[in-house]
């Protein structure tokens, strides 16, 4: 039976130390997580995945390991934690959560002071029975938040929190190896497993090349998935390559919309066909967070495994970068962009006058629903005022509750998921206990609250080709067209009126339509310029701002995916580089792309939104 590295680890280290006087545990590490997820998010900024209470009002069920003193006698414990709401309230946060060591309440509530991530003194605890269980209770359901714990004799012995120490230090008292288990040798590793990595990764098997899929979540889908609920939007069966975009019909759930129900965005029909891909070894909860580098190449890529914090190391000639953030491409050197580029510096008509950092936001999508009875939410009121006149009288929110536009995607992501969280409650807490008319919403309770935020827009990686919005709007013809992009330029920005009311602190967003032409994505914008072995396919590839706001949708991302498959085929059997595909075999892969590798014959019956009413076809430039 095919094995899926992640799901059946292949080394699972009891996250224990058992150094003397000391012991170390990372919360992610628990055996029984109860109702707290695993967040890995933020890891890159803050040191490590965490435990989270999502329990969106109502307590979660306890989370609980057991462990192993190294000798008896009086620890000091500590707690590393972060309270959440601390950059919009002086208030004691609402992520309130207690640990039981055995049968012992430990100095509580934790999670609820101070304003980083930072360990917590939680008191002291007498160790007589040297095995015994931990224990982590949610207070609130509002989203409290544990690392790590650590036990120590000596009460000044604390550790560090998040600098170039930390790593180390984690990995020594953890007892795990600071060199890397060898995970394979690949024809292409893809980091990223949404709707473009699935794409890349089977299109490459297909056409016989050994892949390794990592992905830093336990299911596939990215964005399509039940964790972040958005649905397949763009056309397939576009002119000049009408078969790509046939694999997407075999796996593409059938029901369409966002912030649905967890079942229209079928994860099990994903993995399901994911794993019937002879060629792939798909490694889940695994998050890419190193690279070795010899000169202008990728030669190996370092996964760590979000909840044992096992590494492995994967090799391969060739890397694709599927992560939407251009994860891989950072930290391999890859030149990137972010931000909105001027209206100049590539004639944008569209662009601002004068650069800047604003980006596309993210979303934390929800849901309720009406229970038949009056139900009840707690209060929750942590520096954002709603009232009568501001508040959103509604029931569910989807994309327009966008949050980040003018922070940093990357260094300030946790800031704005927090954010977004934030503003679902303070808002649902209005409804329920302050709007003076609120018959509609006496029987309703929050069902579902995404906590893994729907990002649009951060890294764009640079290729040989700048796809920007004369090329689309114009209709620009290139040599190297692959995939169709259908989807209007779509770019959101602030919504002017919630910006009246929350200012600087906006959350909700509008979208700003340029219907387009079907427009084929050049070939070049899927590798990058200086990076020789590394392609890419998502909303990271080599556009301008303008232009994302057309390329960045998910079928179409799909398509990018089954192209560059295609190429990494092309690589493999003249062993060349994604550049080398462009100048000496592009014909090749024109056969490959008019052949495609999908099932033929599929109907095209899924749900999906095409985004807005094509245009004419402009004259040829």
């Amino acid at each position: 039976m095919k094995k899926t590295i992640g799901i059946l680890a292949i080394l699972f280290i009891n996250s224990l130390s058992t150094f003397s006087q000391e012991l170390f545990i990372e919360a992610e590490s628990f055996k029984h997580k109860g109702g707290w997820v695993v967040d890995q998010q933020f890891m890159d900024i803050m040191g490590s995945p965490y435990l989270m209470a999502h329990g969106m009002g109502a307590p979660v069920d306890d989370a609980y390991t057991d462990v192993e003193f190294p000798e008896s006698g009086t620890y000091h414990v500590y707690v590393r934690t972060y309270n959440w709401t601390s950059p919009w309230s002086d208030l004691d946060g609402p992520g309130k959560f207690a640990l039981y060591v055995g049968n012992k309440k430990l100095d509580s509530p934790l999670g609820c002071t101070g304003s980083k991530w930072d360990w917590q003194y939680a008191g002291k605890i007498s160790i007589k029975q040297l095995k015994t269980t931990l224990r982590l209770r949610d207070l609130t359901g509002f989203n409290g938040r544990c690392d790590a714990i650590y036990f120590a004799k000596d009460k000044s012995k604390l550790p560090p929190s998040n600098d170039e120490n930390s790593a180390d230090f984690r990995r020594d008292k953890l007892n795990l190896s600071h060199d890397p288990l060898p995970a394979g040798k690949f024809d292409i590793v893809v980091v990223g497993g949404g709707i473009a990595g699935m794409c890349a990764a089977a299109s490459a098997s297909r056409l016989g090349c050994k892949v390794a899929l990592i992905n830093d979540r336990p299911v596939i889908g990215g964005n399509n998935s039940s964790e972040i609920r958005v649905h397949l939007g763009g056309r397939i069966e576009i002119d000049p390559y009408k078969e790509l975009g046939n694999l997407i019909k075999e796996f593409g759930p059938v029901k369409g919309g966002n912030a649905k129900p967890a079942h229209y965005y079928e994860d099990k029909k994903k993995m399901d066909w994911l794993l019937k891909e002879k060629n792939v070894t798909l490694f889940t909860n695994y998050h890419v967070n190193a690279v070795k580098i010899d000169g202008n190449r990728i030669e190996e890529v370092i996964a760590q495994h979000i909840e044992t914090g096992e590494r492995l190391s994967f090799k391969a000639p060739l890397f694709s970068d599927c992560t939407g953030d251009g994860s891989l491409g950072y930290l391999a050197g890859a030149d990137y962009k972010m931000g909105r580029e001027s209206r100049e510096e590539f004639g944008e008509s569209t662009a601002p006058e004068i650069a800047d950092k604003m980006v596309m936001g993210a979303s934390i999508q929800w849901y309720s629903v009406d229970t038949g009875e009056k139900s009840s939410f707690p209060r929750f009121d942590y520096g954002i005022d709603f009232n009568d006149m501001n508040c959103e009288k509604v029931t569910m929110g989807e994309w327009t509750w966008e949050t980040g536009m003018n922070y940093d995607m990357i260094t300030d992501f946790e800031r704005i998921r927090d954010y977004g969280l934030l503003v679902v409650y303070a808002n649902w807490s209005f409804l329920k206990n302050e709007l003076k008319e609120n018959d509609s919403y006496a029987n309703r309770k929050l069902e579902w609250v995404a906590y893994l935020a729907g990002k649009r827009e951060s890294r764009r990686l640079l290729g040989d080709y700048i796809l920007k919005e004369d090329d689309i709007r114009k209709y620009v013809a290139h040599e190297d067209a692959t995939a169709s992009t259908t989807w209007s330029i779509d770019l959101h920005y602030p919504d002017p009126e919630n910006s009246k009311n929350f200012k600087n602190n906006e959350f909700k967003s509008i979208a700003k339509h340029i219907n387009i032409y079907p427009y084929p994505i050049p070939y070049r914008c899927l590798y990058s310029r200086n990076i020789d072995n590394l392609f890419m396919a998502g909303r990271n590839i080599s556009v301008t701002h303008v232009a994302l706001g057309t390329v960045r949708v998910m079928r179409t991302t799909g398509m990018m995916g089954e192209v560059v498959g295609m190429a990494a085929s092309i690589c493999k059997k003249h062993n060349v580089t994604p550049r080398d595909v462009y100048r000496y075999y592009l014909d090749e892969l024109k056969n490959l792309m008019k052949e495609g590798v999908g099932v033929k014959g599929l109907p095209n019956n899924q749900q999906y939104n095409q985004g807005g009413t094509l245009t004419e076809k402009p004259e040829l430039k």
